[in-house]
């Protein structure tokens, strides 16, 4: 009777055994389901064309559906092939053999077309035989492609003593901010009103006399652009004014619109040499506003979280990148702006980058930013070559909601208070940061 019940008990275990299974088989699929039914895919950020769509514009960008840094080579575009041969040139899995002999780059773009480049920078004379049908593209991308190995410039004008008190090499002065700002030759408009209300030089007072520090500002030029027409000779105007106010620094370059990037890395150089001590940096362009004020607030406090820090972890390095950081953003391809970039020239997606006519970083990340634009060939559009070298060194751009792009709305716009949380408004013509100045005096008291 027991060997029986032995038996049938089994035989019960082996038929329940594949129901059991079974059932929960169809319970693991019923919650499958429900789980995908209720699921709501994370909402994804669209942002512009980058850049040069208004903020009203609703042509937006498609998502990228890789990441920025591509090592597959586009043979069709010039800079992802120029760019890729630096990628196997700077690899170090690539660089050795096993007898320790350094390799060519298998990608021979780079010697074919900078070999006839090299020693030809300043006149502009260059060939480039890798792109087909060079004339065809519009003559902004052609002298860009022409010149995009050129790096090094005569500096015209320069300012050695900016950081050091009494231009002595040994006594350095250490500005809490320096302000780098792009300007023109003949905006002369534009840099006396910034010297007047938000960029000038000294001992700057954070918001309501709170902490503030040692600001210093320099004026970034390059020579006028003779390709866009005639223009009076201003030199002399140049030299007086920078006679009355040492913050000029003019290199021997054309200064126009897709030579901003080489501004930058000229800018990066001279930081280097003659103001390394700098904790941070605003670089941004001759028609913003900053409200400097509140910018020392949340510098002062950026700094002190990282002395915090630096105790704790030992982390010497501040990598502070703050703007309006815009993500997903695709090339503009409409030949029509000044943004245009082709496809024979670029492509793929952009990285995150910061744009809107100011970002603000520490001094040590632009040394670090310095090191990495020499593995990153240059790109037409400064905020993108940016996001570029930041790309490179593992770091995005932080977003912060007081840089304003593209302006407060109309209405909020002759309302003092409204610029409370703001640290940067795009964009104000002179007379405008004059009277804006004004109107935030004493800012925190009114609101």
């Amino acid at each position: 009777m027991g060997k029986f019940c032995k038996c049938n008990g089994r035989l019960l275990c082996l038929c329940l055994l594949p129901c059991m299974m079974t059932g929960h088989l169809l319970i693991y699929i019923t919650v499958s389901i429900f789980v995908t039914i209720s699921y709501s895919p994370p909402k994804v950020t669209f942002h512009y064309i980058a850049p040069g769509i208004s903020a009203n514009s609703s042509t937006l960008a498609s998502h990228p559906l890789g990441p920025f840094w591509n090592l597959r080579l586009e043979d069709s575009a010039l800079w992802n092939q120029l760019q890729h041969a630096w990628d196997r040139q700077y690899n170090p899995l690539l660089r050795r053999n096993t007898t320790g002999v350094m390799r060519k780059p298998k990608a021979k773009i780079l010697s074919e077309i900078e070999d006839e480049c090299l020693s030809d920078c300043m006149s502009h004379k260059c060939s480039v035989p890798r792109i087909h049908d060079l004339n065809s593209l519009p003559e902004q991308i052609r002298a860009f492609i022409r010149s995009m190995h050129c790096r090094e410039y005569p500096l015209l004008i320069n300012q050695p003593g900016m950081c050091r008190r009494n231009n002595s090499s040994f006594d350095l002065e250490t500005p809490m901010l320096l302000m780098a700002i792009k300007s023109q030759v003949g905006n002369f408009e534009n840099r006396q009103a910034i010297r007047e209300t938000w960029g000038r030089s000294g001992l700057v007072k954070g918001e309501a006399n709170k902490k503030g520090g040692l600001v210093k500002t320099v004026f970034l030029l390059g020579r006028q652009d003779s390709s866009t027409g005639p223009h009076p000779d201003l030199k002399n105007l140049l030299d007086l004014e920078n006679q009355k106010y040492g913050d000029i620094l003019l290199w021997d370059f054309r200064d126009s619109f897709f030579n901003l990037t080489l501004k930058d890395l000229l800018f990066w150089n001279w930081f280097q040499k003659y103001c390394p001590t700098a904790i941070f940096v605003f670089k941004g362009d001759d028609d913003v506003f900053v409200r400097t004020d509140a910018l020392l607030d949340y510098l002062h406090k950026q700094w002190e979280e990282h002395i915090l820090w630096r105790a704790y972890t030992n982390e010497t390095e501040l990598n502070l990148f703050v703007g309006d950081v815009i993500n997903n953003a695709m090339p503009n391809r409409e030949p029509s702006t000044k943004y245009y970039i082709p496809e024979r020239f670029y492509k793929g997606v952009y990285p995150p980058y910061a744009g809107g006519g100011g970002v603000v970083y520490s001094g040590s990340l632009l040394l670090r930013l310095l090191k990495m634009s020499e593995k990153v060939r240059l790109f037409p559009i400064d905020d993108v070559y940016l996001g570029m070298c930041l790309n490179r060194l593992g770091l995005s751009p932080s977003h912060h909601t007081g840089f304003l792009t593209f302006d407060l709305p109309e209405v909020d716009r002759g309302k003092p208070c409204a610029y409370k949380s703001v640290l940067l408004v795009h964009r104000r013509g002179p007379k405008e940061m004059l009277a804006l100045w004004k109107q935030l005096e004493n800012l925190p008291s009114q609101c």
